[in-house]
């Protein structure tokens, strides 16, 4: 009996993921750090919600692999589409974790549409296309990670989610 009460613990100790945080925000930065996603958090904060946006990071930590840690980490992502949003691989790469970890771990994922039209992220096309035209898929390695960055940006858009087109 012991034995089977030591494998329900451990198994349920290892089945239940710890949140460290009810909400990732994924931005870009130079669209909505200063207006939009301050005042999201700012307000997130204010309801005593635990977010987690990249200022957290300590100075000398690695970015990439303490934000990636920070998603797994988070109950829910909400991300943030901006104009330039696609033009930054590395949120390319934030919302291909975050899209992992929604059909993983049963994340829920929020998308904001922040003054661009939500069929622009889904057909990749306005500066969502433009953006594409610039990352240059010249080896076969990239050619299939933009191709999971579409596949990404397509689902993601097809998720409810909210418009937002003031400051």
């Amino acid at each position: 009996m012991a034995s089977t009460s030591t494998q329900i613990i451990s198994f349920s100790s290892t089945s239940i993921p710890r949140w460290n945080h009810d909400v990732f925000l994924s931005f870009r930065s130079e669209d909505t750090r200063y207006s939009f996603t301050d005042r999201l958090y700012t307000s997130l904060v204010r309801r005593g919600i635990r977010n987690f946006r990249d200022d957290k990071l300590k100075r000398g930590e690695e970015i990439g692999s303490e934000l990636l840690k920070a998603i797994e980490e988070s109950r829910l992502s909400i991300i943030i589409f901006s104009p330039n949003y696609a033009h930054s691989r590395w949120c390319l790469d934030e919302l291909l974790k975050i899209m992992e970890c929604r059909k993983e771990m049963g994340q829920t994922v929020l998308p904001v549409f922040h003054h661009v039209d939500p069929s622009h992220v889904r057909k990749q096309t306005g500066s969502f296309g433009e953006a594409f035209d610039n990352h240059k898929a010249d080896t076969e390695e990239k050619k299939e990670k933009v191709q999971r960055w579409r596949t990404a940006l397509t689902k993601a858009a097809n998720l409810a989610g909210e418009d937002v087109n003031d400051g």
